[in-house]
């Protein structure tokens, strides 16, 4: 190959690199371009959460837990709460454990109860679980829209934000918004605890207090694998 080939190899070779180098930047460029509308939804949500939580913190409140084993309430128990330092803190107020009467009655209230111990553990570990897809976490938002793991579903006065491997991999949310307000409505969720054989499903629905203070109003939990199911109402906030 003489020089002058050489040359015009070269040339071509690099203006076809540059072409290349500015075609993939633009096609980044559009791709941010061609969701500006997901980026300003995600913006207001966080802005609302940042607002609400702060507002939220000068509340307490009683939760009811329940827990079910294939339809049958085994265990209630109430709580009051309140924030510290950004986190839920729950104080246990009353236990109602599932009651017999007669001997036979105390027998099989044995079982019930150590039943009722072995599944305990496991619903703690599912309604914690629920707890980190019912609480927007503004930073597990930005890092699945960056993997492009968002979507939107447009609704008449809400928007749903349908996202996959939010907490775990494989796992998919839909969190449901209101246009007025940028605050959660509604959270379905379907997941799992240690392995994808261990499905969870959780379905929660939120609640405005008088002065617009966004709360989730109940969550039902499913243990899928294990028939237990853990069912939480949030009532009676006050202003502390």
């Amino acid at each position: 190959m003489n020089h002058s080939h050489m040359f015009t190899f070269q040339h071509v070779a690099g203006r076809l690199t540059v072409t290349l180098l500015a075609t993939v930047l633009m096609g980044n460029v559009t791709a941010v371009a061609q969701n500006p509308q997901l980026e300003e939804k995600l913006m207001a949500v966080h802005q609302a959460q940042v607002a609400n939580k702060q507002k939220l913190a000068q509340y307490t409140w009683q939760e009811s837990e329940t827990i079910s084993i294939k339809g049958e309430v085994k265990d209630t128990k109430i709580y009051q709460v309140q924030m510290v330092n950004g986190q839920q803190q729950k104080t246990l107020v009353n236990n109602e454990q599932a009651q017999s009467g007669g001997r036979e009655g105390r027998l099989k209230e044995r079982v019930i109860e150590k039943k009722t111990e072995e599944y305990e553990q496991y619903g703690q570990q599912i309604g914690a679980l629920a707890k980190q897809y019912t609480a927007p976490n503004p930073e597990a938002l930005m890092q699945a829209k960056q993997a492009g793991n968002i979507s939107l579903q447009l609704g008449a006065s809400t928007v749903s934000l349908v996202i996959k491997n939010y907490v775990k991999q494989g796992d998919s949310m839909t969190m449901t918004i209101s246009e007025q307000t940028h605050s959660p409505v509604s959270v379905q969720v379907n997941s799992y605890l240690n392995d994808p054989s261990d499905a969870v499903t959780i379905n929660a629905q939120f609640a405005q207090l008088p002065d617009g203070t966004n709360h989730v109003a109940s969550t039902l939990i499913n243990g899928v694998s294990k028939e237990l199911t853990v069912n939480e109402v949030n009532s009676n906030y006050q202003h502390r």
